[in-house]
């Protein structure tokens, strides 16, 4: 595809602006047309390709994903996060976008807002639970320990 043979021949401008316009949202009178479907069919592996070859382009890639409104109501914007693709793969197994990310090492592009998004995302709605729910036989172990410990201590003295 022109976007990898763009990476491939360290292009770096020409790869940005490829990207930009695969996620600009785009409308006619029947239907949106928005490359970010099409980007990840093409390139599932895009996230870990990017960081591997062209680091400085995944903040274009990243704020492609978000679309902000123009208009501010009472101090707020609206905005969308276009996160499936992070998420899951197209076979609907768990896609490693994240642990990728996280493999560039660049802190400043772990607090972008989509990664903060998807982390919060996926810490809310299922990884809080199963780790409490897997830790909890912990935590009664370590407060009966405590309260044991405070017991005896105060049967010694």
């Amino acid at each position: 595809s022109p976007l990898m043979w763009a990476i491939d021949h360290r292009s770096l401008e020409a790869a940005e602006a490829i990207l930009q316009d695969l996620l600009t949202i785009r409308a006619d009178r029947d239907r949106y047309y928005f490359g970010v479907d099409a980007l990840f069919a093409r390139h599932p592996d895009i996230v870990r390709l990017l960081c591997a070859d062209a680091p400085a382009l995944l903040w274009t890639l990243l704020d492609g994903l978000v679309w902000r409104s123009r208009t501010v109501e009472s101090g707020w914007r609206r905005a969308v996060y276009f996160c499936k693709h992070i998420l899951v793969r197209e076979d609907g197994s768990h896609a490693p976008v994240i642990e990728e990310i996280c493999s560039c090492q660049d802190p400043k592009l772990v607090c972008h807002p989509v990664v903060a998004h998807v982390v919060d995302l996926v810490w809310n709605k299922i990884a809080r639970h199963t780790f409490f729910a897997r830790n909890a036989a912990l935590m009664m172990t370590l407060v009966l320990y405590t309260l044991s410990q405070s017991v005896l201590d105060a049967g010694t003295s």
